[in-house]
Formats: structure tokens, C-alpha cells, sequence
């Protein structure tokens, strides 16, 4: 009797749990729909700190704001240079994915496969973008 009354209570709470998820079809529809942008801004651990990315070359910028008049709100290259010729820019070729790092992001590029390290800070000297091979 005891074994069935736990069956059940795990039973409806996977259901519950199973249904809680969001379904693929909208995250599919979600990026789809932002794929078409040239810019997108990604959200970072810090509050204040967002990265905005050209998803047609990959060229990025961390983007900090403040809520008071003495914040400091600014916008920091990440890296200089488009990371594919202009004449093989996509609208949403590059996407960024966060990583457990604060600091850290990936940059995939979504036609040919490769992978960039996105590291941003406010000292210059701790900025990259780096292949991963």
C-alpha cells in the first residue's frame, strides 16, 4: 500500500514536472524570429553589463549602464575586427551562449562551426576572443 502511495506521488510529480517545461516549438520560434536582427544584446551575471553582438561578423561590444547620473555608462570594444569577410556576412550567423563563468561566453558561428572563448572585463588588458580549435 505504501509502495503505491509513493508511486503515485512520483508519478504525478514527474507529469507535473514534465508539463513545467518549456515547449522546444517556442524556443525555436524565439530565435528564429531574432535571427533576422543584425544586433542582439546578451545579458551577462553582472547587472549593469549586457554584450551586443553584429550576428552578421561577429564584432562585439560590452555594453555598460547605471541608473544615477555619476554611473558610468559606456561601450568597450571587445573585439576590433568582423571575424568573417564582408562578403560571407549572414544576419544571425554568430550567436553567443553563456557560460557558469561570469566573465566568459561562447561565439558560435552557425554556418561554418566555429567556436570563440568571449572573455569581457572592465580592465582591457583581461578582454579576448579567441578561437577554441
Amino acid at each position: 500500500m505504501m509502495n503505491i502511495k509513493i508511486f503515485t506521488f512520483i508519478f504525478i510529480l514527474s507529469l507535473s514536472f514534465l508539463f513545467s517545461q518549456e515547449k522546444p516549438n517556442t524556443v525555436i520560434k524565439s530565435k528564429q524570429l531574432s535571427e533576422n536582427k543584425v544586433y542582439q544584446l546578451f545579458p551577462t551575471k553582472n547587472f549593469w553589463t549586457f554584450i551586443k553582438l553584429n550576428t552578421r561578423n561577429g564584432k562585439m561590444w560590452q555594453v555598460h549602464f547605471g541608473i544615477t547620473e555619476t554611473d558610468a555608462r559606456v561601450t568597450l570594444d571587445l573585439n576590433k575586427f568582423p571575424l568573417v569577410s564582408e562578403e560571407k556576412e549572414v544576419n544571425g550567423r554568430f550567436t553567443l551562449y553563456p557560460s557558469e563563468n561570469t566573465f566568459n561566453f561562447l561565439l558560435l558561428d552557425q554556418i561554418d562551426g566555429n567556436v570563440y572563448q568571449v572573455q569581457w572585463s572592465v580592465e582591457e588588458s583581461n578582454r579576448l576572443v579567441i578561437p577554441i580549435q
